[in-house]
């Protein structure tokens, strides 16, 4: 929280104060410290917003959406009642080889994406419910079958330029190549992807997950070897975790993956103390302390902090895997206070990734 200047205070307190005026004075000093904090704070943020402004860079509001498989948990009858339930911007949606969305469904259907037709018709449900997709996700198996892959993506990313989708969720894991092959794989298969779709604005964002992609020292090396500003992270704060990474290393992780983050999945783990700080065995207990994020312990506070000195610029989207057992209405209480939690937490960030104590307050 900002202070009254210290340099008003040691003036104030040079001051001769008779004990009859004492109360009176210090209610002044409380009125005066309040003006003084809150002037400064919002006269601090009115700056840094015109200086924004002025470079043509206005801090961004990120839409808030969630996994589309999250959506059939409320029990709506479609897709687009379960987001108004929720209160999402929107949806990372699954795509198929065939690139139908089988989770953004009305009824028994379910959109596409394979033709004009398709596109078309999806696009005038988005603009009717005022949604958005932030981003596709490919479940891929590149080292069993790159070519067939290769041609996915392509098609894959045409669809996405087409609907203004800015980004595609991958897997880059090994499945049939030895461990110790795979970082030159994937480097290749990175490159073929990222020059067989150099003709679109739409940027590939592996997910870290798994054994693989959760350490930072494969994907930093794998981000060199390909040297493509189209490849980036889907940034899931809850698998670094996951992984056995201890809390208090977790943030400077972000810190080091923000500039190549193109898409999220906010995620967290409640441990208890003991096991927080210390590093764990992958998996550790998550099937017993998953939870939703504002019940973990990661810090979204300063996770967007992180995102918003980066130049991050597009969703926040949940990924709530603690869900299963619970009535659609606990889904659509539990989702919509992680919806809640993000939006308030945004709203008091400033460009430079600061917290404002007044929007906060």
């Amino acid at each position: 929280m900002n202070r009254p200047n210290r340099e008003d205070f040691t003036r104030l307190q040079s001051q001769e104060i008779s004990r009859r005026g004492f109360w009176a004075t210090s209610a002044a000093w409380g009125v005066a410290a309040y003006a003084v904090w809150a002037d400064g704070t919002a006269s601090a943020e009115r700056r840094e917003r015109e200086i924004a402004a002025a470079e043509g860079d206005e801090t961004k509001v990120w839409p808030v959406t969630c996994r589309d498989v999250m959506l059939r948990q409320t029990g709506k009858p479609d897709c687009w009642a379960a987001m108004e339930a929720f209160g999402v911007d929107g949806v990372e949606c699954d795509v198929t080889e065939e690139l139908k969305l089988p989770n953004l469904y009305e009824g028994d259907a379910a959109h596409g994406l394979a033709d004009g037709d398709q596109q078309a018709k999806l696009r005038e449900a988005l603009r009717h419910s005022g949604r958005r997709i932030t981003a596709l996700c490919m479940h891929n198996r590149f080292d069993e079958r790159p070519e067939e892959e290769l041609e996915w993506c392509r098609k894959t990313a045409e669809a996405a330029q087409a609907m203004g989708i800015p980004a595609i969720r991958i897997d880059v894991v090994p499945r049939r190549i030895p461990r110790e092959e795979f970082p030159a794989f994937a480097a290749e298969m990175m490159k073929k992807v990222t020059a067989a779709t150099a003709d679109t604005d739409v940027r590939w964002a592996i997910e870290n997950h798994g054994n693989t992609t959760n350490d930072p020292e494969f994907l930093k090396n794998l981000f060199d070897a390909v040297g493509s500003p189209k490849l980036g992270l889907t940034l899931d704060t809850g698998n670094f975790y996951w992984f056995g990474h201890p809390l208090s290393e977790l943030y400077g992780i972000y810190e080091m993956f923000a500039p190549r983050a193109f898409h999220t999945h906010c995620k967290s783990i409640g441990y208890p103390p003991e096991d927080r700080d210390r590093r764990r065995p992958m998996g550790y207990r998550y099937a017993e302390f998953h939870c939703p994020i504002d019940r973990g312990d990661i810090d979204f506070g300063r996770v967007l902090a992180i995102l918003r000195k980066s130049g991050y610029s597009n969703d926040l989207c949940i990924e709530n895997e603690a869900l299963g057992g619970l009535t659609p209405e606990q889904v659509i209480e539990t989702v919509s206070r992680e919806v809640r939690l993000l939006k308030n937490l945004q709203a008091t960030i400033t460009r430079s990734g600061r917290f404002s104590p007044v929007a906060r307050a």
